[in-house]
């Protein structure tokens, strides 16, 4: 039986999941792809101004400034961590073009390309998870930062498991800011006709606990992928498992 409380009808309606690094392995593509396009830019700019290269950090650069934020919000935020001053630019920039929408482009182009050689494989635990929580009758939703959300669980074919979807593209489309706010997953607990007191937020990153502790969700757990276990504590996690499938009662 699960040592974790579990998330029954009687306490729940609904339980939304972030995709990259909960539903799918696709964290660990990401964080490659971040680091490749940085490494790049920051090479470069050493070079043109006669820095020291100091390459991106895929443990703490990665965590602390991209994981789980809109892509061009985790572009600014790295910059300004190194004090880098780039223009914000739009979001129809090329990926060459020295911009933060640039910058973010090129991370995107590059992600696109392994994902079509690689795939996208899911956590079976997640998905034993989700199935059982349907088959009790709770609703579910992802919630995620990735623009290539829809393109990922396709690649996964775990699309029907889940009654909607917020992303990347549709926040942009509706401008709602992006986690660590939490207006993304109030917007799938509005659409799913729950409320957050009456939902489960499952995250990965800092940024997704910060989300789901801010909007007052009934539960928020922590997926410790990394052993980052104290860290999401620390930043909203009620509870914190290695893997989902600890939340099936056997």
């Amino acid at each position: 039986m699960s040592v974790h409380p579990r998330v029954t009808v009687d306490d729940f309606d609904a339980v939304l999941f972030d995709l990259d690094g909960v539903l799918t392995s696709t964290a660990r593509v990401h964080s490659v792809c971040w680091k490749r396009m940085f490494d790049a830019f920051l090479e470069r700019r050493a070079a043109e101004t006669g820095t020291a290269f100091v390459p991106f950090d895929m443990d703490g650069d990665y965590k602390q400034y991209v994981d789980g934020k809109p892509r061009y919000d985790g572009v600014r935020s790295f910059l300004e961590s190194r004090g880098i001053e780039l223009p914000f630019g739009d979001p129809e920039d090329p990926p060459d073009k020295l911009t933060a929408c640039g910058l973010g482009n090129r991370k995107d182009r590059l992600f696109n390309e392994v994902l079509r050689e690689e795939g996208a494989e899911p956590f079976e635990g997640t998905i034993r998870w989700a199935r059982d929580l349907r088959a009790r009758g709770m609703k579910t939703a992802v919630v995620s930062s990735s623009k290539n959300c829809k393109t990922i669980m396709e690649a996964a074919a775990i699309e029907d498991l889940f009654d909607t979807r917020v992303d990347g593209a549709i926040a942009q489309r509706l401008k709602i800011p992006g986690k660590p706010a939490p207006d993304t997953y109030l917007k799938a607990a509005e659409e799913l006709g729950v409320e957050p007191r009456r939902a489960v937020v499952v995250e990965d990153a800092l940024s997704g606990v910060q989300a789901g502790h801010r909007g007052g969700f009934g539960l928020v757990i922590g997926v410790d992928r990394h052993g980052d276990a104290d860290a999401l504590r620390e930043n909203g996690a009620d509870i914190v498992v290695a893997d989902l499938a600890e939340m099936l009662e056997e």
